[in-house]
């Protein structure tokens, strides 16, 4: 039995079975030990560590998914890189209860919840997947081995901005994409909408909600319809035509829109649709992203629960769902584990039925041998 010597908490530890049996006579319990200083036995980090549930990303979804499955008493472990997309934001919004966090602060939380209940957080990139021996066993960029019987992933997205000079430091302060996530921090502002495809126009006019200064910045990337440049006009929306040059920026503070002509547009904030695209970490597994019906990105394809095409894998999350906001993701991630925890029971419960059967047929050769 391992050890591991520490403050006044409970360490489980977690050992790999074949079939769901474990080697004959082993005994596997918790104990509480008492504080005491000096050398702490931590188990090597470059072995083979297995739990049950291996979670990739350690945002709303993926410790969602983890505090859910360590309160179904499932030994979970979430690997994260600690880059999580909305960190340049200043706060989370729309998330009942917890309005305004900061997004690093919503994540310390939610690790500290998960640890609570017996999960575990551990830095890492993960950077491939391997099914081996009826496990799927994941690896990170500098060389940690994890193996568990499901993998939740819940790696999020990344953004691709536009090549426009300026735009990339502003992006989560005032230059964004949701009108539910920042609406109401730049309402009644000038606003730009940088046009980068068919959704700059829609918007347009959604953003129209919440500041009725909004001009749309064609950027040689939008085609505008008649009908379109007719509910333009009829809300107040102004159309700009031309290539942007550079986003202009003045004491750490954006005051407008240079086009390629030389002429300035003031506006305070920008709002524009990046091209969002899900991680390739499952492309060992065979499980790459693909174009999204909406034409706004690559996704990984799931069901409702999260569940992808290859068994023992699901996802949660902006991975699979690019407009989710932060309590949506968090939502999904509470479903997907539950599915997964679902899913474990009806394994365990055909492991214990095989078992069960093999017990008896023991039972009914030996009274047949009469022994």
């Amino acid at each position: 039995m391992l050890v591991i010597a520490g403050g006044e908490q409970r360490i489980r530890v977690h050992v790999r079975v074949r079939n769901g049996v474990p080697p004959a006579g082993l005994r596997i319990r918790q104990v509480l030990l008492p504080h005491r200083s000096g050398r702490v036995n931590m188990p090597d980090m470059n072995t083979n560590q297995s739990v049950e549930v291996i979670v990739i990303g350690g945002g709303a979804a993926g410790l969602s998914g983890a505090l859910t499955l360590a309160r179904a008493r499932r030994s979970v472990m979430v690997i994260d890189s600690g880059e999580p997309r909305n960190a340049p934001a200043s706060g989370v919004h729309g998330f009942l209860s917890r309005d305004g966090m900061p997004p690093r602060d919503l994540v310390a939380r939610g690790q500290e919840e998960v640890a609570r209940y017996g999960g575990s957080v551990v830095p890492g990139r993960v950077v491939s997947a391997e099914h081996v021996d009826g496990l799927f066993e994941v690896t990170t960029e500098t060389g940690e081995r994890y193996s568990a019987r499901r993998l939740l992933v819940a790696t999020g997205l990344t953004d691709e901005l536009p090549e426009v000079p300026g735009l990339a430091e502003r992006w989560g302060r005032d230059v964004l994409h949701c009108p539910y996530c920042h609406g109401w921090e730049i309402r009644d502002q000038p606003l730009g909408v940088l046009g980068t495809g068919p959704m700059s126009v829609h918007q347009a006019l959604l953003f129209r909600q919440w500041t009725s200064r909004i001009t749309l910045f064609t950027a040689d990337r939008v085609e505008v319809t008649d009908d379109q440049r007719e509910q333009l006009t009829a809300r107040g929306v102004d159309v700009v035509e031309g290539a942007v040059a550079a986003i202009e920026v003045d004491k750490d503070r954006l005051t407008g829109i240079r086009l390629a002509s030389g002429r300035v547009v003031e506006v305070t904030a920008v709002a524009l649709s990046p091209r969002m695209r899900a991680g390739k970490v499952l492309s060992s597994l065979g499980l790459d992203p693909v174009e999204h019906p909406m034409g706004v990105g690559e996704h990984i394809e799931a069901d409702a629960t999260g569940r992808t095409a290859v068994p023992g894998v699901w996802v949660a999350g902006n991975a699979t769902d690019l407009a989710a906001q932060v309590v949506g993701a968090a939502a999904a991630g509470t479903v997907s584990a539950a599915a997964i925890n679902a899913d474990l029971v009806a394994e365990d419960t055909s492991i214990a039925v095989a078992a069960l059967r093999r017990a008896q047929e023991g039972r009914e050769r030996a009274e047949s041998q009469g022994l």
